[in-house]
């Protein structure tokens, strides 16, 4: 299958390209900038700004992940409705059978941050021109370079105390990239998954101190968090920025979505993709383990 991949060169597109490779498929890489890209798969040209670019990157394809999320943007809600909406125009035009998006968990009759109210907003406008839209929702991803598991690791490793706002005790259900990448091939050779909307998540639910912790007892740092009433978002995104590398509006955005739970509610596709997903401490062993060989090389 010729399969394009539209955030080719982000955290989940980097590994996304080469496990579609060696599942036999022919993969287009879209990028901004071809001739830097040095991943796998074949570079072409498009970009979700430009929607005079898209038609071109799609012509023949067969399917399409939409793997593009501005959070670090002003605007990010509206720019990823226009991008999701040329995107859909195009791959329409262009005779796509199929997208696949990988979105965010939580409840919809919940009161959703922005950032989880965008990635909703987006599973529609993808479909608005009559593509079946495959949407994949998934909460923290645990892998080397993902923001949400920086965020943590980052945590643990520059401070052996903090204090925390309440939404340290918000319920989430991280996955590793790996299981990730393992449902998003999956579905893409599965037809029963076309146009349906499926939860993912590893076997543990958690709250976000106790993921917190047990980083730090895997990594064998002290760590002591103090949870507080009064710390707002804008000062938690303002002091993230100061002992992490996650900018202030990113932050912002992450914070706004830690006070949603974001659990897996239908598993229904641990049926149709059937596999095991590895636990969190597996999984941040494995995140830690590619950090160290990426250091390393």
């Amino acid at each position: 299958m010729k399969v394009l991949v539209a955030g080719s060169t982000g955290f989940v597109g980097r590994e996304l390209c080469p496990a579609l490779r060696a599942a036999g498929h022919e993969v287009l890489a879209m990028t901004r900038r071809p001739e830097h890209y040095c991943g796998v798969g074949e570079p072409i040209r498009g970009d979700v700004a430009e929607p005079a670019s898209l038609a071109g990157a799609l012509r023949g394809c067969d399917a399409a992940y939409y793997l593009v999320h501005r959070l670090g943007e002003k605007n990010f809600a509206r720019a990823d409705a226009e991008a999701a909406t040329a995107f859909g125009a195009a791959a329409s035009e262009s005779l796509v059978s199929r997208i696949i998006y990988l979105g965010g968990l939580g409840d919809a009759d919940d009161d959703l941050s922005e950032h989880l109210r965008s990635r909703r907003e987006v599973e529609g406008l993808l479909g608005e021109n009559g593509v079946a839209v495959t949407v994949l929702r998934a909460g923290i991803i645990v892998g080397d370079g993902g923001i949400s598991w920086e965020m943590t690791r980052q945590l643990v490793e520059h401070l052996p105390a903090m204090i925390t706002p309440r939404w340290v005790h918000t319920k989430t259900q991280p996955i590793a990239i790996a299981d990730v990448i393992r449902y998003l091939v999956g579905v893409l050779e599965t037809p029963e998954t076309i146009g349906r909307v499926f939860d993912i998540g590893g076997p543990d639910v958690l709250e976000y101190v106790q993921m917190l912790r047990r980083v730090a007892v895997i990594e064998g740092r002290p760590l002591l968090i103090l949870p507080v009433p009064l710390l707002t978002p804008s000062l938690s995104s303002r002091w993230l920025a100061l002992v992490t590398n996650v900018d202030v509006a990113t932050g912002r955005a992450l914070i706004d979505s830690m006070t949603n739970e974001v659990v897996v509610r239908d598993d229904s596709i641990r049926s149709l993709v059937p596999f095991e997903p590895m636990d969190y401490d597996s999984a941040v062993l494995a995140a830690l383990g590619e950090r160290a060989k990426a250091r390393n090389q």
